[in-house]
């Protein structure tokens, strides 16, 4: 039978495989959280139990949230016409924290990849492409990661949606190559899809 001492170290253990949390992290977080059950711990417990009960992915777009369609789908101030295209939702929510895009997004949930067997179907860009025609959509931002497979998914998307008459940009320099979208400040993502052009 396990004892408090082996429960505690589960936790510390589950903690640990947070990303940037490592064994140390993850102690000193655990211990800061059982010096305050009543105030933190208990209320981060309900609140991770309520969200593992109810967290879905966006039926329309691959975002996070608790409904079947998002709330960034089903604003109606959104349906401008614009899709941004994202690599992850942590991307996703980058591009909201810099409050400059007003439209809506896809959320293809990685990049092709041969070597990981990753093809369009396993992103989902055939439904990308029929969300442009049932949505009205005159222009598709491109707004993947300046990797390698981050540019040749936004070239093979670029080439699917030709035979359309939809604009189809990305975002511009300032996103260092190599860079991640989460990992840049809220200005840079601002001033990089201002300042986005034609891919």
């Amino acid at each position: 039978m396990a004892g408090p001492r082996d429960e505690i170290e589960a936790l510390i253990a589950l903690m640990s495989r947070l990303p940037g949390l490592g064994p140390r992290s993850a102690r000193r977080a655990v211990l800061h959280m059982l010096t305050r059950r009543e105030g933190l711990m208990a209320p981060l417990a309900r609140a991770m139990g309520e969200v593992a009960a109810h967290a879905r992915e966006c039926s329309v777009c691959g975002n996070i949230g608790t409904a079947e369609i998002c709330e960034i789908c089903t604003d109606p101030r959104r349906a401008t016409g614009e899709i941004c295209v994202v690599e992850s939702v942590a991307d996703l929510w980058a591009m909201e924290r810099g409050q400059a895009f007003k439209g809506r997004y896809h959320v293809l949930g990685g990049t092709l990849s041969a070597l990981d067997s990753i093809g369009p179907e396993e992103l989902g860009i055939p439904k990308l492409i029929d969300r442009t025609g049932a949505e009205g959509v005159t222009e598709v931002i491109l707004a993947l990661n300046a990797t390698i497979e981050g540019q040749t998914t936004a070239h093979y998307i670029a080439e699917a949606l030709e035979a359309q008459e939809i604009n189809v940009s990305t975002l511009a320099q300032g996103v260092p190559i190599g860079g991640e979208l989460d990992y840049l400040d809220d200005g840079t993502i601002g001033a990089a899809l201002r300042a986005r052009r034609k891919f």
